[in-house]
């Protein structure tokens, strides 16, 4: 144990945490070659040297992104594509080992060093720099950074050559159709979704390439190697206040003298406006860690979503030279917050308390952004703000795939998601349970992988290099199973409490310590009143549904031959679904679509599936919230987005276009939200927020032919607790027959309004075909060029209804969808009556799928209002400027 602590603490004087002022990516210029088509050697990749049979690479990314780059593979996410790949079983490791290669300029002079930096390799690598190997023995592991002094490698002039050899991991594992194929992807310290789960066919690289980013930096003697930043909030803080209590921040740095001088200097950092100086003499090949603490008066607090606002405080950190001039800077931002948890005897679960209140959690579970690791920070924002608009508050990056990138996390401290960070195990191939398909009994499975102790050095990395953010909530051993013991003992007893003290860990993701007693799921379509009714546990840390998209989201990844709509087979009693649904993982909707009528396309199926998810998704969360405190302190649902075009549990596809899955669970989830039982017929409203507030409630209940039964403001006026659910009445006066059902509340509640559409005797809803068609007029105006903010009214003519209504940003040419964009409301219904409606549209023209988008206009189709398309105007019409 001793002799490991030492190696950790070694590997941490290499660490660092943030951007250095000095730092640059190598992102452009890369080639690669597949090793055994080059005869070219390591030492031989010198500048100016030709590599024949190189192709351009896509760097970070893996073989196959560069592959699909220059057009040597179908696209994988379409069709059958992904299984036309050949796959590395079946074609050894050989064929997808690469080297990367590219030319960089840098040179160091004095006392100057330069490092390069590789954030994430996968699998083993040898690296060379002007035919120098600058790694003794191959640096291993998916996930652990490696950096490398290269000053005595590099070129007077200025001009080097960079060559990295990539190779695979060393198993690959056998893709039979087992959740982690037969299992032996785990003997490996990387992902194990490569080898094919329920919601991804098997990727047939492994991942394997420069998946992260490369950097090289320049640092003038002290290197600035971590930073750790530790906030104490003590006491209850109310997010409102702007006179708030003190709030501490400790600053701990450790500067390394990677010089041949010694120096004089000192560590300066800036913080809430105030400077901290601390002197600092380092000999040659001295290391040293200050540790200046500091008090923040009147702080600015950081709060998870719908809780309050996210400040964040820049922070850099530089050592000075006595003679004024920097060494070396790195800088991030922080946010003041304290995080707790405290034991529900009630529920028999965990609670989340953040700045001395208790938040109910509202949360949801990831894979990874994209299969083929795509990453990118826009593409991170969009899919955090995604969760924000939804009114969620934490996110569970699940332990099959990646620790999760530092730009996710600067996401996720902006819009205030809270992170449940599982480290590398699942309960699949890990061993929890007896799998025939696994090639390995569960007793040797459970000590996988072959390496721990590069497991340990990795989450040691990992620790480190996520610590600071203030959305990093939780640390999770594994997915369902904690990791071998030996690996356990040191993660839970030695590397947390040095490397990151008084963070939350769970041992896996739904231990007794987290909710007694636990197990995850269900995962299929389930009755509505199933999570009204249904007792689960006190904190689900998994628990969804179906959630497949809409007509235009099978197109991108389904040929025309396979657009046929599932169908019930009398003859064999069971559900059939085209096999290239099948081959795209599609759950079964069973017969909720024909509960809206009997679809006549495949168009039509979709359509009525989006009902259904709406619905699944809205009673996930509303039952869940309304037994808040004395069934659970909160929920994870599985999942909102799938890496790869996957027709099941997701509330956006792999092109960032949001299903109403989306809409459904935003609704379910906002903040102050009044609701209806169906169980019980009692209307209730959860409040989310920490203070008391005061509602009206208004009642407005249609027939199924279209007639207002009834429009009521009930006279009295509601008290609501903060961080409650309560009854406000009971209500059976729903309409016989079908009906919608619309809850209003007004006054502190700001206007909160929930629609449902009910079911007739025979739990049909096909009443909703006899709608007639909805007259509506609507008028679209950008307030920016770019048209970031657009905003659309509609106005209904009197004696319509407009339901089901769904809006999208189009490309104003092709009429195709342009993603990503974010609605304020989406899915909506409006009754007769209602008048007008608006709508804000926030869209990003720097960041779309597809890329470089034309001109842009709105598409706007619903249930009973077909298809319409509305230009975008440049200012309003005079009766709108009024």
């Amino acid at each position: 144990m001793i002799r490991f602590l030492w190696y950790v603490v070694c590997l941490l004087f290499v660490a660092y945490t943030s951007n250095g002022q000095y730092k640059r990516e190598l992102r452009n210029g890369w080639q690669c070659v597949r090793a055994d088509k080059t005869p070219v050697a390591g030492s031989g990749m010198l500048r100016g040297v030709s590599i024949p049979g190189s192709m351009p690479a896509v760097v970070p990314g893996t073989v196959l992104t560069t592959l699909l780059h220059n057009n040597l593979i179908p696209d994988p996410m379409y069709g059958y594509n992904m299984a036309r790949i050949p796959d590395m079983y079946d074609t050894g490791r050989a064929f997808y080992t690469y080297w990367f290669v590219t030319d960089f300029k840098e040179y160091a002079k004095g006392n100057e060093r330069v490092f390069l930096t590789l954030r994430g390799v996968n699998y083993a690598c040898e690296i060379y720099v002007n035919g120098w190997k600058v790694n003794s023995e191959k640096a291993e592991g998916m996930y652990l950074r490696h950096r490398f002094d290269v000053t005595h490698y590099l070129e007077k002039d200025g001009n080097n050559r960079l060559a990295i050899l990539v190779q695979p991991p060393y198993v690959v594992g056998k893709p039979n159709g087992g959740q982690g194929g037969d299992g032996t992807i785990a003997r490996n310290v990387t992902n194990q979704y490569v080898a094919g789960w329920d919601w991804i066919q098997p990727i047939p690289d492994r991942n394997t390439g420069i998946w992260d980013k490369v950097t090289i930096e320049k640092v003038y003697g002290v290197d600035i190697t971590d930073v750790h930043v530790v906030t104490h909030v003590p006491g209850v803080r109310i997010a409102a206040d702007t006179n708030q209590a003190p709030a501490m921040v400790t600053v701990k740095v450790r500067l390394h003298n990677a010089g041949i001088k010694a120096v004089t200097g000192t560590l300066q950092y800036e913080l809430g406006g105030a400077m901290v100086y601390w002197p600092v003499n380092l000999q040659p090949g001295d290391s040293v860690v200050v540790s200046p603490v500091q008090t923040i008066r009147f702080p600015k607090l950081w709060w998870p979503n719908c809780m309050g606002a996210q400040h964040l405080y820049p922070l850099k950190v530089k050592f000075v030279y006595d003679n004024g001039s920097y060494a070396d800077v790195e800088q991030c931002s922080i946010g003041l917050r304290e995080l707790t948890t405290r034991w529900n005897t009630t529920t028999q679960s965990r609670e989340i308390w953040v700045n001395g209140q208790r938040m109910f959690v509202k949360g949801a579970n990831r894979i990874l952004s994209d299969a083929m690791l795509r990453f990118s920070p826009e593409r991170y924002d969009a899919e955090v703000r995604y969760h924000h608009d939804m009114h969620l508050n934490m996110i569970r990056v699940w332990g099959g795939g990646i620790t999760e990138r530092p730009e996710f996390y600067e996401a996720c401290d902006k819009y205030g998601l809270l992170v449940f960070q599982d480290l590398w195990a699942s309960g699949d191939c890990n061993g929890r349970w007896y799998d025939p398909l696994k090639a390995d009994d569960t007793t040797t499975r459970r000590n996988y992988p072959d390496d721990h102790r590069l497991w340990l050095a990795s989450a040691a990395d990992q620790i480190t290099m996520l610590r600071n953010h203030p959305s990093l909530a939780i640390w999770c051993g594994g997915n369902e199973i904690r990791p071998a013991a030996d690996i356990l003992k040191v993660l839970r007893d030695s590397l947390l409490p040095v490397l990151d003290p008084g963070r939350c860990f769970f041992e896996y993701s739904n231990h007794d310590s987290m909710s007694l007693r636990a197990h995850d799921g269900p995962y299929s379509i389930q009755p509505d009143t199933f999570f009204w009714a249904h007792k689960s546990w006190g904190f689900n840390s998994e628990v969804g549904s179906v959630g497949m998209g809409d007509i235009e989201s099978l197109k991108r990844f389904l040929p025309d031959s396979s657009l046929n709509m599932p169908h019930y087979d009398a003859a064999i009693r069971k559900w059939v679904a085209d096999p290239a649904w099948k081959f795209h993982k599609f759950y079964s909707y069973d017969s909720s679509v024909y509960a809206y009528g009997t679809p006549q396309s495949v168009k039509e199926f979709a359509a009525h599936a989006q009902l259904v998810n709406y619905n699944q998704y809205r009673a996930l969360m509303e039952g869940t919230r309304a037994h808040m405190w004395n069934w659970y302190t909160g929920v994870l649902e599985w999942k909102t987005q799938n890496p790869w075009t996957a027709m099941v549990g997701q509330m956006y596809d792999v092109y960032l276009d949001p299903n109403a899955c989306l809409s459904g669970m935003a609704t379910g989830a906002k903040p102050l939200h009044v609701m209806y039982n169906p169980i019980t017929k009692n209307i209730m409203v959860a409040n989310d927020r920490h203070e008391t507030v005061r509602t009206g409630l208004r009642i407005t209940t249609v027939k199924s032919d279209g007639s207002t039964a009834s429009d009521i403001s009930v006279d009295s006026i509601y008290t609501i607790p903060p961080d409650t659910c309560i009854d406000l009445m009971h209500f059976a006066g729903t309409p016989i027959g079908g009906g919608f059902l619309r809850l209003t509340i007004t006054g502190d509640g700001g206007g909160d309004e929930n629609l449902y559409w009910l079911p007739d005797e025979r739990a049909s809803y096909r009443w909703l075909q006899n709608l007639p068609p909805a007259a509506i007029q609507m008028h679209a105006v950008a307030w920016t060029p770019c048209k970031e903010l657009i905003e659309l009214y509609i106005d209904m003519d009197p004696g319509s209804t407009a339901f089901f209504t769904r809006v999208s940003v189009v490309d104003k040419k092709t009429k195709k969808r342009v993603t990503p964009y974010f609605m304020s409301d989406n899915y909506f219904t409006m009754l007769d009556g209602d008048g007008r409606k608006k709508i804000e549209i926030r869209y990003d023209a720097t960041y779309s799928i597809p890329g470089n988008p034309g001109e842009v206009m709105l598409c706007v189709e619903g249930w009973n209002t077909g298809k319409r398309f509305v230009e975008i105007q440049s200012q309003p019409p005079s009766e709108l400027k009024k």
